[in-house]
């Protein structure tokens, strides 16, 4: 059987690893980075934990004779994306990047578009004084900063774990999408929302809270996604798994 090895961490990763296992072609592994306490149940193999960079990423694929690399990681983490082509191409494996496709901005969305979390911390207006965080657990020092400057604005902060830091005049909210537009939009008007700080990253689980903002006309700072490397990319599970079947 051919080993697979999936940088996983989304939806689509945990999915695509389901559908490899029905097949019984393959045997399939799948990496977390262990930021996320309780992951969704996962199929197949799993480990959990960093490589160290793209040399010990190279290592395991050379040590545990990984004949697939297939990067299913969120679409804004850049590093591991990077570190995977890298791998891949010193170990001279086949490497697909299985990418959804990003969010589009449409009539009525009001979008200030940002290259990071850090920048969108700085964008928020001075007049702007509830703010709901969607951006993760792992990024909220740029906020930190700025709550010294504007102690005034108050954070609504969602995400699935706590969170590492405490961020003054805020409240957390624990929750795993898929969200409906229902419950965005009592959300959003239950905390009198008047920003939000969210990813690109793209899908349909959390896309209900751009719905809302457009409707109710709540401006959104959106963070783009970052450069990813050269290589073969796909959209969706099922062309991943018509990737490795023509391999």
């Amino acid at each position: 059987m051919k080993k697979i090895l999936i940088l996983g961490g989304t939806g689509d990763a945990v999915k695509l690893a389901a559908k490899l296992a029905i097949t019984n072609e393959f045997e399939v592994i799948s990496s977390l980075a262990g930021r996320t306490k309780q992951p969704s149940p996962l199929v197949g193999q799993v480990r959990i934990g960093g490589f160290g960079g793209a040399d010990g990423l190279l290592n395991y694929l050379q040590e545990n004779a990984i004949d697939f690399l297939i990067d299913a990681t969120h679409p804004c983490a850049g590093q591991i994306t990077m570190n995977g082509a890298i791998a891949a191409k010193a170990a001279k494996i086949p490497h697909l990047m299985l990418v959804r496709p990003q969010w589009e901005r449409v009539s009525g969305d009001n979008w200030i578009e940002v290259e990071s979390v850090a920048a969108a911390a700085q964008a928020i207006p001075e007049s702007i004084n509830r703010v709901f965080i969607t951006s993760g657990r792992q990024q909220l020092e740029p906020f930190l900063l700025r709550s010294q400057i504007h102690p005034q604005t108050w954070y609504l902060i969602r995400s699935i774990d706590p969170p590492d830091i405490d961020l003054p005049n805020s409240e957390v909210l624990l929750d795993r999408g898929p969200f409906s537009l229902e419950q965005e939009r009592q959300l959003l008007q239950n905390y009198q929302i008047q920003s939000i700080i969210s990813k690109n990253s793209g899908g349909a689980a959390t896309y209900a809270k751009i719905m809302a903002a457009r409707e109710l006309g709540i401006p959104i700072i959106m963070v783009q996604r970052p450069a990813s490397p050269e290589g073969k990319k796909v959209t969706s599970i099922e062309d991943a798994i018509a990737w490795l079947k023509q391999l």
